[in-house]
């Protein structure tokens, strides 16, 4: 069993990875893009009209991965003051409620991102000739993978005991975060470490 939860670890860790260097291949992209441009206009008083749409579109892609990334871990902006006020039946009733409110309102964007996907498929950029179906299905996919992810949390609450679910307050709420980053900074930092065969907690000499 160990050794299963292990293994599942390790996949979404290098998952994590993927979509990360992804997401950073894109954002350089980006910036390499609006550099060329910005070079261009300087020194020949004229940009390069496709490096434009295709700086758009980047940070489109970008937009909607780092979306995805962000209901990964959970990062997404989120006013919890009530609910860390409350505890047992009532707080997981109260996530639970959240979360199908989340994926009503996930559903809808699923549903509005289809029809206007199936709208723009006879479209075309004007400077690199794209089709704008391309570049706008990523809307209906991150949507389908946010509904994804809150119903993995939606089950893992319903299967989580009430007597689990305490008040949290301010400070804990804040010494917790900061304990969660230390620790995923500690566990990316000592990867390659492990990899290479040293021991992370051998004395440096």
């Amino acid at each position: 069993m160990s050794e299963s939860i292990k293994n599942r670890n390790k996949a979404n860790q290098a998952g994590a990875l993927a979509c990360q260097m992804f997401c950073a291949c894109i954002f350089l992209g980006m910036i390499g893009l609006v550099f060329l441009n910005a070079f261009l206009r300087y020194c020949f008083n004229s940009g390069y009209p496709p490096s434009e749409e295709w700086a758009r579109f980047l940070f489109i892609y970008i937009t909607f991965f780092g979306a995805i990334e962000a209901f990964y871990r959970k990062k997404h902006i989120a006013v919890e003051m009530v609910v860390d006020l409350l505890q047992g039946n009532c707080r997981k009733a109260m996530n639970i409620i959240a979360i199908l409110f989340s994926l009503g309102a996930l559903g809808v964007l699923l549903q509005g991102g289809i029809i206007y996907v199936l709208q723009t498929l006879d479209t075309y950029a004007i400077a690199t000739y794209v089709n704008m179906a391309i570049i706008n299905i990523m809307l209906p996919i991150m949507a389908a993978a946010a509904i994804v992810l809150q119903l993995r949390d939606l089950i893992a609450i319903i299967r989580t005991p009430a007597s689990e679910f305490k008040k949290v307050s301010g400070m804990e709420r804040a010494l917790s975060s900061e304990e969660n980053e230390l620790d995923a900074a500690k566990a990316s930092a000592s990867e390659p470490r492990n990899l290479s065969g040293t021991d992370p907690a051998e004395p440096q000499h």
